[in-house]
C-alpha cells in the first residue's frame, strides 16, 4: 500500500435562501450592482459542497481519513446550520458579511479548519449553481 499523499474529496448539499444589498447603496444602485439578487426577500439554491483534505493513506485502513467522521463533521459544522436557513438572517457569519458564493467557501473553510483528524483541509469549493462555483484553498 502506497504511503503517498492522497487528496480526497467529499460532497454534501444543503438548501439556502440569501440576499446581496449594501445598506449604504440606495436601492437602485444595490438593483444595478446585483440585479435581483438585491431583494430582500431573498431567493434561493440547492448549494453542492465539496471539500478536499490531504494526507497520507494509512497502510491498515487504506483511508486517508476516517470518512464516517468527516461525513459527520460537515453534517454538525455546515450542513446542519446552513441547511434551510436565511444565510442574511440565520448565520451568524453573514450578520456582517454578504453571502456570496466566493464568501461561503471562506467561512466553511473557517467552520472546518482544524477539526478533521488525520487530515489536512486542501480545498472548499461550494456550488451554487451547475455552472457557478468558488474555491478556496485557505489563507495564502
Amino acid at each position: 500500500m502506497s504511503t503517498n499523499q492522497v487528496l480526497l474529496t467529499r460532497r454534501a448539499e444543503f438548501s439556502a435562501s440569501h440576499y446581496y444589498y449594501v445598506e449604504g447603496w440606495t436601492p437602485e444602485e444595490n438593483r444595478r450592482v446585483f440585479g435581483k439578487c438585491a431583494n430582500k426577500q431573498g431567493h434561493g439554491h440547492n448549494y453542492m459542497l465539496e471539500v478536499t483534505v490531504t494526507g497520507k493513506v494509512d497502510q491498515m485502513t487504506g483511508f486517508v481519513v476516517d470518512l464516517k467522521a468527516l461525513k459527520e463533521i460537515l453534517e454538525n459544522e455546515v450542513v446542519s446550520v446552513y441547511d434551510h436557513r436565511h444565510l442574511n438572517l440565520e448565520v451568524p457569519e453573514f450578520k456582517t458579511m454578504m453571502p456570496t458564493t466566493e464568501n461561503i467557501a471562506v467561512a466553511i473553510w473557517k467552520r472546518l479548519e482544524g477539526k478533521i483528524s488525520g487530515a489536512t483541509l486542501q480545498r472548499v469549493r461550494v456550488y451554487e449553481m451547475q455552472d457557478l462555483f468558488a474555491d478556496y484553498y485557505g489563507e495564502l
